[in-house]
């Protein structure tokens, strides 16, 4: 198998055994991610039990993450799939059964291979662990199921859409919390060695308060899907997701969601408001749907910290995803591998360059099954539902141009994705008479 990159999400090889890879490298940021659990128990696994897995969501994610959870543990196995297309799902299994180099761990039966809108309940009913990975709009209740019905969780950030969803993520991470399953949320720095490192430095205030920051999500922008002949709209706006606010949620949440949630993180709260400013400049055509391009947000914090976050869509203009932060004695910056602190006379505090450090791709995975081994509870949904509503918070600024209240966010009502979709539903969006679609429209959209 080529190498890949180690932080590319996509990475799902390894040239290292799983138990090699774990010895040789985990054990830091073991240590800060679960310091309830014993590092000498930690590589000492007692339940032998085959955990059987479900993956929910076989697109490049899913099947990335499915091929890394096959890596995290020696005892586990693919066992159902579930997608909206079929061939999504066969594409998926393909490359799961080539990649995987275990023939043993993929099982999953014909009988097992799940199509539809209702395929992610008969996958989940399946297994141990779920891998849920669709769009975010669904998350919200194949999470709920999942934890209804006892099973221990990967799902992929954001963890909802809309405000409502995150109410009922919070509800299912309160039940998922005592019932004493694990869940873990695809924020990936919360696993990653050079954000681990900073924040450590952090707690020993060697920047002090933080007081304001940036952060920064800036690329050129994603795939686009063509419409298809005979497609209806509801299969071009599922095969086209991204571009569509009910399964998207927009790119300020679905990727930008990543800095802002480590500003939550290394800051310590969630902001009590947001206003900021965005549009469409140059991603306007109708295969675009009905999100912005760039947005510009200022978070306030009940501490007072003023977070400036920016996201962008746009060929051929600066890409940058980063994170700055600036404290009463100095200053903290983190960027893929590297974190360096700084202080106010220009003194390098702290420097970490973890080009070599495990992919925390990798890690999350292997948190989990160990944590399932151990007896152990990880419990990232309530952060995971609270940073989602911090990015939706951000987009009800962009997209009203208003000062909007984190506590009149929380309490929204706007539904975006309806329960109970078929392929003979409606799309929750429709587009106009001309074939494009309607684009929020500050001082005139409702977003409360």
């Amino acid at each position: 198998m080529e190498n890949l990159k180690k932080n590319d999400p996509t990475n799902i090889g390894s040239e290292k055994s799983r138990r090699s890879f774990v010895k040789n490298t985990a054990l830091l940021s073991g240590a800060l991610i679960l310091p309830s659990m014993q590092m000498n128990s930690m590589f000492n696994v007692f339940n032998d039990k085959k955990l059987k897995i479900a993956l929910v969501g076989c697109g490049g994610r899913g099947t990335g993450a499915a091929l890394q959870a096959l890596m995290a543990d020696d005892n586990v196995e693919l066992v159902a799939m579930a997608d909206a297309f079929e061939d999504r799902l066969k594409d998926s299994l393909a490359n799961i059964r080539k990649e995987s180099g275990d023939s043993k761990k993929v099982n999953v039966k014909d009988e097992n291979q799940f199509v539809g809108f209702d395929a992610a309940q008969k996958a989940i009913d399946l297994a141990d662990v779920v891998i849920l990975a669709t769009p975010p709009g669904f998350r919200p209740q194949h999470f709920e199921y999942a934890v209804n019905n006892g099973k221990h969780v990967f799902m992929e950030k954001p963890v909802a859409t809309d405000a409502p969803g995150v109410r009922r993520v919070l509800a299912a991470a309160k039940i998922a919390k005592e019932k004493k399953l694990n869940v873990v949320v695809g924020l990936q720095r919360h696993y990653q060695d050079s954000y681990l490192a900073a924040l450590e430095h952090l707690k020993q205030d060697k920047i002090g308060k933080i007081v304001s920051g940036q952060i920064y999500w800036d690329s050129a922008g994603v795939w686009v899907r063509e419409r298809q002949p005979g497609q209806t709209e509801l299969e071009y706006q599922m095969r086209n997701w991204y571009y569509f606010c009910w399964l998207c949620g927009d790119h300020i949440l679905e990727q930008h969601i990543h800095n802002i949630d480590v500003a939550n993180w290394f800051v310590g709260e969630y902001p009590i408001s947001a206003q900021g400013m965005g549009g469409r400049a140059v991603r306007v055509g109708k295969d675009h749907g009905e999100i912005f391009d760039h947005h510009f947000v200022e978070y306030t914090y009940p501490s007072g910290a003023v977070i400036a976050s920016q996201c962008r869509h746009q060929p051929d203009t600066m890409n940058r995803v980063s994170e700055f932060f600036q404290g009463t004695k100095g200053t903290v910056s983190t960027e893929g591998d590297n974190a360096t602190l700084v202080d106010w006379n220009g003194n390098t505090l702290f420097e970490h360059r973890g080009k070599d450090d495990p992919n925390p791709y990798e890690v999350e995975h292997i948190r989990l099954f160990e944590s399932i081994r151990n007896g152990g509870v990880i419990a990232d949904a309530e952060n995971g539902a609270r940073s989602t509503m911090t990015a939706i918070m951000g987009r009800m600024a962009t997209y009203s141009g208003k000062v909007i209240k984190w506590d009149e966010a929380m309490n929204s009502n706007i539904v975006l994705i309806p329960d109970g979709l078929t392929w003979d539903s409606p799309a929750p969006v429709q587009p106009n008479a001309d074939g494009t679609y309607k684009i929020p429209m500050p001082g005139q959209t409702v977003v409360i």
